[in-house]
């Protein structure tokens, strides 16, 4: 049984088609509603939430291999439920800030949480993900309503990675050998700005879209109010403000693992083109 967390989540709905897709099973997806999930046929949706652990554990039971976004929770009391659980591999989702950006606080939170992991005594795999192509989502109100998309660092290019590739090589480390006590550093197949982004959106709408560069002080004041400062200046320094070679680092880790290439961000807009009309 493969338990896969974050279920109705970017990375964790991909996961559970193509596991789906290539015939693995049985599968168990969580969600906070399972009235509500929609999941392939087959696939068993289960309740629990991440703030009370204990919730978790009829969704664990039976459970060899879990799928598990870090920071959505009490990651010390989660993995030491799927521990008394019996789970055997665990593939955690940290971020490749761990090592581009060691000394922010979320970066510090991730690898913190991989020393968790390490130390329960079950297999793991961490997958540490660059920039998500569905970021891109937080200008989808805007672009809908034909306003202005405005970003800071508009010309600084990151290789942005499709959530789908995550999933992919979750899959792989999920189902295949050789993968146990692996950390995969996760790209997508090229640089692209923001502005860059704006303008896939726009190819695929068929219409422009306007977009302006805004400052950082601007950005901060509008994310503060939403993640807290600390958070905001830690996007921010590495949306633009602090990059550095290792964070703009094209790798090919997703075709070396799966044997697929990465898929450009022009892709990831197309498939998404709904959110943005």
């Amino acid at each position: 049984m493969i338990l896969v967390t974050g279920a109705t989540g970017n990375i964790g709905s991909a996961l559970l088609k193509v596991l789906h897709a290539r015939g693995v099973g049985p599968l168990r997806g969580l969600t906070r509603d399972a009235a509500r999930a929609v999941f392939p046929q087959g696939v068993e949706a289960v309740e629990g939430d991440f703030a009370e652990p204990a919730s978790l554990k009829p969704a664990l039971k039976g459970v060899c291999s879990l799928f598990l976004v870090s920071r959505l929770g009490s990651d010390a009391d989660i993995l030491e439920a799927a521990r008394q659980a019996g789970v055997e591999h665990v593939v955690l989702v940290s971020s490749i800030t761990v090592q581009t950006h060691p000394h922010l606080g979320p970066a510090d939170e991730n690898l913190a949480v991989e020393q968790l992991l390490k130390e329960t005594g079950m297999a793991w795999t961490i997958l540490r993900p660059t920039q998500f192509a569905s970021n891109a989502l937080m200008w989808a109100t805007s672009i809908h309503g034909r306003e202005t998309v405005r970003a800071p660092y508009a010309e600084t290019a990151l290789p942005t990675i499709h959530p789908a590739d995550i999933a992919s090589v979750a899959r792989v480390a999920l189902t295949e050998p050789g993968h146990h006590g692996r950390t995969y550093a996760l790209t997508g197949p090229e640089p692209i700005s923001a502005r860059q982004q704006v303008e896939a959106i726009a190819a695929v709408l068929g219409r422009e879209v306007p977009f302006a560069e805004i400052s950082r002080r601007q950005a901060h004041a509008q994310m503060a109010a939403v993640f807290g400062v600390e958070t905001a200046d830690a996007v921010l320094d590495v949306t633009g403000g602090d990059v550095n070679p290792e964070l703009l680092m094209v790798r090919d880790t997703v075709s070396q693992v799966t044997g697929t290439p990465a898929r450009p961000f022009r892709q990831w807009a197309s498939e998404n083109a709904d959110a943005f009309r």
